[in-house]
């Protein structure tokens, strides 16, 4: 678990492919690694990676088929700035919310404008994810813990200030930027609670009609 508080800014040193997936070397600039042991979780623009290697000055991490193909993580490269944060502890303080670094999926930002001096975005969310996303609501984006402005349909605007900018990869930000979402915890875990006991039904066969439709079996 996280908070969503980045704690440093870092970089994608290198992206190795290695048996179907990749594997990445994060190096990460002022965040203290004193506490990191192998195995330990960081989160890398939101996504939960585990430290497979330390070799001082970073980490190296395995990126899976399924992280590749439902996070923003396809489109770094060696060079990329990355956000951090390293896993929640007992004692640490839970300054933004609850974070799973379980990406929900891949934003985009639409616009960028000054707002006093604070810079506001507006972010078009996957349609899936829209029902999700509340005014004053919190939302994680590319692991920065975030409250929503305003919310039209799949749209949703965020009022970013100074110090957020100065300590995230948001300063980077541009339209068509591409970033992680991770919708709050609660908002996921009530709608389950709210199916009763249709939860336990399972779909019926595990296929949506887009995907059936895309590959013509609808048509037979």
């Amino acid at each position: 678990m996280f908070t969503g508080i980045i704690e440093a800014i870092g970089s994608i040193r290198a992206l190795t492919p290695k048996g179907g997936d990749v594997r990445v070397y994060v190096e990460t600039g002022k965040l203290d690694l004193a506490d990191v042991k192998l195995g330990d979780s960081i989160a890398v623009n939101g996504v939960c990676l585990t430290a497979v290697e330390l070799p001082g000055d970073g980490f190296w991490a395995d990126v899976s088929r399924e992280t590749l193909a439902h996070t923003a993580f396809i489109s770094l490269k060696a060079g990329s700035k990355v956000n951090l944060e390293k896993a929640l502890t007992p004692t640490s303080r839970l300054g933004g919310h609850l974070v799973s670094g379980h990406v929900d999926g891949v934003g985009e930002v639409v616009a960028r404008a000054d707002n006093a001096r604070a810079v506001q975005f507006t972010i078009r969310a996957p349609r899936e994810l829209a029902k999700y996303i509340a005014h004053k609501g919190s939302i994680t984006v590319d692991g920065t813990s975030l409250t929503v402005n305003s919310v039209n349909g799949a749209e949703f605007e965020l009022t970013i200030v100074p110090h957020t900018l100065a300590e995230t990869i948001m300063v980077d930000y541009r339209p068509g930027s591409q970033i992680n979402l991770e919708v709050d915890l609660l908002a996921r875990y009530l709608e389950r609670l709210l199916l009763g006991d249709k939860a336990a039904e399972p779909k019926s066969s595990g296929m949506t009609a887009s995907f059936l439709a895309a590959h013509g079996y609808l048509n037979k």
